[in-house]
């Protein structure tokens, strides 16, 4: 079903590089003009502009931008409005009027359909069969728009992880680490939000990301082997396989985000996930962990493993340097954190659209918490140990931690890149899937504080390239 926004030229041309920059829109849609039903298909938008001065008596109209509707809001006790986002640019002129127009394709009834949904200086709705004629004509008549076509249905029917399968887990913990590394990085989620399923099942989470399809003339960079650009090649070699799969943005700022996802063993003998924000100017990284809460008690059993990979953990933060100039400082001396998330045992009925919610521990504070007897289980006389939302009633939130992390208060001091490398490796080594995201800019302190504090709409102009590789890793390091 697609929504049909329809505005006049002269408006369109007002407001392209505005569009350009957000890379959404928000119009008011007539709430008795709201859909219903629960097979209405793919929410998918389409933005017209209509040249309403042209002496011509038949309407002539061109397809814009292609989006897909995110969410939908209540600005007046009688009007909605929807939220495109993503909205992309077409890359090349799609005309719906004349003997070469799209409309011709439509039969009597759906062309009717359409032109009363596509009236100018409106927000209206087609059906799915609407749709379905569009797609097939823009598929056939205008190839160069299938990725873009396919990037964005994917967006808008992304496929549901559920907690009961032990591959959608681990993909579950992944997707989340790379949404909190877009948050903190301060890229739209969208730009890695188009996801499949890999082939395999030992395969890391971003070996099924649909990169965003984007003119040739914007990457204006040498494409370089993957194991060079990062510095990969000479790190992992004379052991056992290891899938590493790596996804590039850049910002119309400069700034770059590599997010790379690395796996070594089998999906049956890995031990968790961690996220790993590194942040080049700085030379600072915080390391998340991740545990799964028991859906239903919302808590998990200490074990020994989970000891060890807090000894683990405390060796990591060793890492640390003192802080020695100003920028330098943070509020604690803890760069390594549990996440324990909850996600619902049917996450058909509740997906987790944003991040998954849970709580977020220091692992000095997780230390603590062993220690007192607030995490003592309910038996009496029983020594076993639970972390949970009754056990720790301080934690952080997962905006909390993102703003944290994203003004510099938390994170190691005057840790090398090649510190960061060895110690990925020995993550990987131990069974854990890593997903280690670098940001790298020119900006000073102040100019990242003042960017994580701006109110105005962020720049959405990006460049995203997805290099993947085999490589190997070297289990003695």
């Amino acid at each position: 079903m697609p929504y049909i926004v329809t505005l006049p030229t002269r408006q369109m041309e007002r407001i392209h590089d505005r569009l350009r920059l957000q890379l959404r829109l928000t119009k008011v849609l007539a709430a008795r003009d709201q859909p219903v039903g629960p097979d209405i298909g793919p929410p998918m938008a389409l933005v017209i502009s209509e040249d309403t001065e042209s002496s011509v008596d038949r309407r002539s109209r061109q397809l814009i931008w292609m989006g897909s509707v995110a969410r939908h809001n209540t600005p007046g006790p009688t009007d909605k409005s929807v939220t495109i986002d993503p909205l992309r640019e077409c890359m090349e002129v799609v005309p719906l009027d004349g003997d070469d127009g799209l409309v011709t394709l439509l039969e009597a009834d759906l062309r009717n359909e359409f032109e009363q949904a596509s009236l100018t200086g409106t927000a209206s709705w087609c059906s799915r069969e609407v749709w379905q004629a569009l797609e097939t004509g823009l598929r056939t008549r205008f190839p160069r728009l299938v990725p873009l076509i396919d990037w964005l249905l994917t967006q808008a029917n992304p496929p549901v992880l559920e907690s009961r399968d032990e591959a959608d887990c681990a993909w579950q913990e992944q997707q989340d680490a790379v949404r909190s590394l877009l948050r903190i990085a301060d890229f739209p989620l969208p730009s890695l939000n188009a996801w499949k399923r890999p082939d395999s099942r030992d395969a890391p989470y971003t070996a099924g990301i649909i990169p965003q399809p984007s003119e040739n003339s914007l990457i204006d960079h040498d494409v370089r082997a993957s194991g060079r650009a990062f510095g990969l090649d000479s790190d992992w070699m004379n052991g056992s396989g290891v899938r590493c799969d790596i996804n590039v943005l850049w910002d119309s700022h400069g700034r770059r985000l590599e997010v790379t996802n690395v796996n070594a063993l089998p999906l049956e003998s890995r031990t968790g996930t961690d996220m790993i924000y590194y942040h080049v100017p700085t030379e600072s990284f915080t390391l998340v962990q991740y545990k799964r809460l028991d859906p239903r008690k919302r808590a998990i059993r200490v074990d020994d493993r989970l000891r060890s990979q807090l000894d683990r953990l405390d060796r990591i933060a060793k890492l640390n340097s003192s802080p020695t100039q100003p920028h330098e400082w943070r509020l604690g001396s803890d760069p390594c954190f549990l996440k324990l998330a909850h996600w619902p045992e049917d996450t058909s009925r509740n997906p987790v659209e944003g991040l998954a919610p849970g709580m977020y521990l220091p692992v000095s504070y997780v230390q603590l918490l062993l220690k007192s007897d607030c995490t003592r289980g309910s038996q009496k006389g029983s020594e076993a140990r639970l972390l949970g939302y009754e056990h720790a009633e301080r934690h952080l939130v997962g905006a909390q931690f993102v703003d944290l992390v994203k003004e510099g208060l938390v994170g190691t001091v005057g840790t090398t890149r090649e510190q960061l490398w060895s110690m990925v490796k020995r993550r990987v080594s131990q069974g854990q899937n890593v997903l280690v995201a670098e940001e790298h800019s020119s900006e000073s302190a102040h100019d990242r504080q003042k960017r994580n504090r701006s109110r105005s709409p962020k720049a959405g102009a990006y460049v995203h390239k997805t290099y993947r590789q085999e490589t190997i890793f070297d289990s003695e390091q």
